[in-house]
């Protein structure tokens, strides 16, 4: 009886089971989820990557450098080299070197990086000077930019080509302009008022010069004509993109990773140097004071009063000295006023009655350096000694 009892139950559970598997089966519906996990580590190292995938997509090669170094040996023909990282390490060598190279025929990018300062003549910028372009900030011109446009974007850059109807936009920062005093560019492109992007010829190769390299990064490379700006200035020639990536050091890393240990190592070095900083042998036995002199007596009294009553106190002591002995000197001084005693102590001291005004005059209730107190001090005993 149990045994059929067991049998009976374990087939209601086996068709309970199924029957709710069943109606799961017809109610539950699929789908698909995308998780953003946020860019990847290469993607964070590179901000550039994008770009450099998107011309790899077009069939041109490129390389990503990080410093001058590799421009021995790059072939300038058929080569365009684009400077999107920080300059301001640049020697004058290096940038004769660059523009050497360009001058043999290959393409050079690179973004302006100071404003041109009037009253010097020059910007700072190695190359921006050189190839005789200015940037100013794009508030600060006066007729000088391009003429304004009635334009749906104003805040755009537009770059008009021939055979086209429409132009090309891009997103560079408005707030710096690129001017051409010598009338030295082939190419630009504008934004409502300003010119953010001016070619010229240099020798057989070609310098452009933008304001910002902002549109060209993984965030913005997607946006507008940005990534068809970047190859159309790199078509048909190999490019290398040189600029920095910051990368985390090895303090940073144990940090993130091993902040236990680290802690524990600054403990142990901190009781190591508890343990290097104990005394060794016996306290000193302080001097006996019978062995002091009058001297060290004289200056461990004027240091306390010095302590309690501060410098004015101790000048005021010689300046009486000196009044002291004017009396003595001349008779009937304490009846004159203070400028006819000053007159006095001048003639007595032969010093100019300015120097007299400045060692009398009592100073405001505040602390003088050391130097200052010396220097009145010298000043009040060298009247003193004159009398």
């Amino acid at each position: 009886m149990n045994r059929r009892l067991s049998w009976l139950i374990g087939l209601v559970l086996l068709a309970l089971l199924a029957g709710v598997g069943l109606y799961l089966y017809h109610k539950a519906m699929p789908y698909s989820v995308v998780i953003d996990h946020g860019p990847s580590p290469e993607a964070r190292a590179n901000p550039y990557l994008a770009a450099e995938q998107f011309l790899r997509q077009r069939g041109l090669k490129v390389e990503h450098a990080t410093s001058l170094d590799i421009l021995p040996g790059l072939d300038p023909r058929g080569r365009s080299l684009m400077l999107l990282g920080e300059r301001s390490n640049m020697t004058p060598r290096q940038a004769d070197q660059l523009l050497n190279w360009t001058r043999a025929g290959g393409r050079l990018l690179f973004v302006a990086e100071a404003l041109w300062d009037p009253r010097t003549g020059k910007s700072g910028d190695l190359l921006l000077d050189r190839v005789q372009l200015r940037q100013v900030l794009s508030k600060d011109l006066k007729g000088e930019g391009p003429e304004p446009e009635d334009d749906r974007y104003p805040l755009l850059t537009r770059m008009y080509l021939e055979d086209e109807d429409a132009p090309a936009y891009f997103s560079f920062d408005t707030a710096f302009h690129l001017s051409d005093p010598k009338n030295l560019a082939q190419s630009w492109a504008n934004s409502a008022t300003s010119t953010h992007l001016v070619q010229v010829d240099y020798g057989a190769g070609s310098v452009t010069v933008l304001t910002d390299a902002e549109l060209w990064t993984n965030h913005a490379i997607g946006l507008y004509d940005n990534a068809w700006l970047l190859w159309y200035l790199a078509q048909d020639s190999d490019v290398t993109l040189l600029f920095n990536t910051d990368h985390d050091n090895l303090l940073t890393l144990l940090w993130r990773y091993f902040p236990q240990a680290l802690v524990a190592l600054a403990a142990l070095l901190g009781l190591w140097l508890w343990h290097v900083g104990l005394r060794q042998g016996p306290l000193q036995v302080p001097a006996s004071r019978a062995r002091r002199q009058l001297q060290e007596h004289l200056r461990a009294s004027a240091d306390f009063l010095l302590r309690r009553s501060g410098h004015e106190t101790l000048l005021q002591a010689l300046r009486q000295d000196i009044l002291r002995r004017a009396r003595k000197r001349h008779p009937g001084f304490e009846r004159l006023g203070v400028a006819e005693q000053w007159q006095v102590l001048a003639r007595l001291t032969r010093q100019p009655t300015s120097a007299i005004s400045q060692a009398l005059r009592p100073r405001p209730k505040q602390r003088l350096s050391s130097v200052d107190f010396s220097r009145q001090v010298a000043h009040l005993q060298t009247l003193r000694n004159a009398l």
